[in-house]
């Protein structure tokens, strides 16, 4: 997997080429416009690897992925089958960092404590789902299913958290950002769905603000979406609800006094922001001593997220 370490600080970009991001390579590609593509003229002969003004994409998407033994391949292989979308082969891909920090955390069974520090108390992990499969179900999470019926959700187009994680106590939706942000709107602002009537107007309960409000003046819908659901769903199962904004420390930074203005939190419901940082200081101070955890430390210090308007390479944590 390419890092800092092996990537150039600033890579020249023209109208008409830019230059492999690999240092001491002089390949040269035709410059991509518009959206990425997968084709030949885009890609370096050298290193395999397709390459836009902003980011590069690996040939397979498991030369971007930490964990790759029999087990790790047989449950991704079976979490594509329910994914919305995989652009996981993309240097910028936060479902990348997402499966690469999180099945860390999972195989060193550090989810429960991690997140027994945020609820305040010890919990006990019962179940991981990523992206919306459930493990024993081997399809979609029937709960989640459920709700997206309930509220009106296309099959295609339904939520689908990054992560959920059920404890004996709570249900935990785990929403991730690097550099897309939390500004979502609805393709189709007029389209509602079901969401102010279903759940026999479970909306009234929980919000605040209204629809126009939330989701088309502040352009919060997918945040919006995942809180309906969400506590939609862990009503229904008698366990409390935690929303998690997963961001870049320097990012986000007022996001929880901003939404929490416009959703109802009870006890048994609360919206909070962390950062992928904060994980990165968990690791350092209770992960085991062993090659995993010095594998995702290098990660850490390693990681980017492509080059910004000036061909500058940019890193992905603030450590």
């Amino acid at each position: 997997m390419l890092g800092l370490v092996d990537l150039k600080d600033r890579i020249k970009v023209t109208d008409e080429i830019v230059e492999c991001p690999i240092r001491e390579c002089s390949e040269k590609v035709e410059r991509q416009r518009r959206y990425f593509r997968r084709q030949e003229r885009f890609k370096c002969r050298i290193h395999d690897i397709y390459i836009s003004p902003s980011t590069f994409e690996y040939d397979s998407y498991w030369d971007n992925m930490l964990w790759k033994d029999r087990d790790d391949r047989e449950l991704f292989s079976n979490i594509k089958k329910v994914k919305r979308e995989c652009r996981i082969s993309r240097d910028n891909s936060e479902d990348a960092v997402t499966w690469n920090i999180f099945r860390y955390l999972e195989k060193e069974g550090l989810i429960a404590p991690f997140l027994s520090n945020i609820a305040k108390e010890a919990l006990r992990l019962t179940e991981l789902i990523y992206w919306s499969y459930g493990p024993r179900e081997k399809t979609i999470w029937a709960l989640l299913r459920d709700a997206r019926e309930e509220f009106g959700e296309d099959f295609k187009k339904g939520s689908e958290p990054d992560i959920i994680v059920l404890t004996d106590r709570a249900i935990f939706f785990i929403e991730a950002k690097l550099f897309s942000g939390n500004i979502t709107i609805p393709s189709d602002p007029d389209k509602l769905k079901k969401y102010e009537t279903g759940g026999n107007r479970w909306f009234s309960q929980i919000f605040e603000s209204n629809f126009q409000t939330l989701a088309i003046k502040e352009k919060k819908y997918e945040l919006f979406r995942l809180w309906l659901l969400g506590t939609w769903m862990a009503k229904r199962a008698g366990k409390d609800f935690y929303l998690i904004n997963l961001v870049l420390r320097n990012r986000e930074i007022n996001i929880e006094n901003m939404f929490k203005k416009h959703i109802k939190m009870f006890s048994w419901c609360k919206f909070v922001r962390s950062t992928w940082e904060d994980i990165y200081q968990f690791i350092l101070d209770n992960g085991s001593q062993g090659q995993a955890k010095e594998m995702i430390i290098h990660y850490y210090k390693n990681k980017t997220m492509g080059y910004d308007q000036e061909g500058k390479i940019q890193k992905a944590f603030s450590i």
